[in-house]
């Protein structure tokens, strides 16, 4: 079974430790950057809008663009396959680089 629990506690700052390798049981989680969906059209922006707040969004997007819910998909499968089975404890971010400083 796919549980996800955070991993950041209040403020940001890491949870506790984990104790679960005895029994084998992975904590990871997904954050994903700006996600381009049909929910962007319930924003309040004008149709005429999206595509200049879409451009903007993806200008400070390393990868130059938003992301798509199959990428976020994929790494979520990822971590729930076998070939993840030494990652825990790890937030991923799918965000193309977006959370990087410059």
């Amino acid at each position: 079974m796919l549980r996800l629990w955070p991993l950041r506690g209040p403020c940001g700052k890491p949870a506790p430790p984990l104790r679960s390798p005895p029994r084998r049981i992975r904590v990871n989680a997904v954050s994903p950057g700006a996600i381009e969906t049909p929910i962007w059209s319930k924003s309040g922006l004008s149709p005429e809008e999206l595509p200049a707040v879409a451009e903007s969004m993806a200008a400070r997007i390393p990868f130059g663009r938003m992301n798509s819910a199959r990428e976020v998909a994929e790494t979520v499968a990822f971590l729930a396959s076998d070939a993840s089975g030494y990652v825990t404890g790890q937030n991923i971010a799918v965000g193309g680089g977006g959370g990087i400083a410059a």
